[in-house]
């Protein structure tokens, strides 16, 4: 759109825009904040059902006003590990899908070719700031370039680092960033704090611990 010889562009309208967050984890409920902020209507997907108040409290660390500890920011809460109820997820209408999930066995290539013909009814836009092979590379380039979606922002690639030559490089409306959504001047400081509270359940007897590791589940 021209006016005066000046090029403005027309921003898409953010009211009533769907964001999704694909795990709703410490990541997950920081973007949902973020989002119901700016207007946003938020779902939310998980593993395992989440069907009561109590099933949907965070109790791992969450620095004050940050997150969303009891869970209260999603309109529709999605769960379920199989194709079918993933795909239920994918096709709630999303203008803007979060991948925050784990890498494991059962999500490397959880986006792929029919998942993104789902996303493609919406013209979804992707944003994956979990880990690169959750998403297949070749079946995002050919959604970007046929413009199934609305375009992508990838802070983790598959492969990583991407050679230079890479055909996602020069794939349709793709913005890159190397593997630093993590980095913040508050890092190490909410490191600490989470070994030392850690460290005190602990010397309590304790085995509550903050970002325990579940081997069965694989994260």
């Amino acid at each position: 759109m021209k006016e005066n010889g000046n090029v403005f562009i027309k921003a898409p309208k953010i009211l009533k825009t769907q964001l999704a967050s694909e795990c709703y984890g410490s990541i997950g409920r920081q973007t949902a904040r973020l989002s119901k902020a700016l207007g946003l209507d938020v779902h939310a997907y998980t593993l395992h059902p989440r069907n009561t108040p109590e099933s949907r409290r965070d109790d791992s660390y969450t620095p004050p006003g940050l997150g969303d500890p009891e869970g209260e920011f999603p309109s529709k809460w999605f769960s379920g590990g199989s194709k079918e109820e993933i795909h239920e997820f994918l096709d709630s209408g999303l203008d803007i899908l979060v991948i925050s999930v784990p890498l494991t066995d059962k999500t490397k290539g959880l986006i792929s070719k029919p998942e993104f013909e789902i996303l493609g009814k919406k013209g979804t836009f992707l944003i994956n700031i979990a880990r690169g092979p959750i998403v297949n590379t070749d079946d995002l380039i050919e959604a970007l370039n046929s413009e199934t979606i609305k375009g992508a922002a990838l802070d983790v690639t598959d492969p990583e680092p991407l050679p230079d030559q890479h055909p996602l490089w020069s794939a349709k409306n793709v913005t890159i960033t190397p593997h630093i959504s993590a980095a913040s001047s508050f890092y190490y400081t909410r490191l600490l704090d989470i070994f030392r509270l850690n460290l005190e359940r602990l010397s309590q007897g304790r085995n509550d611990f903050i970002n325990k590791v579940n081997r069965k589940e694989g994260y």
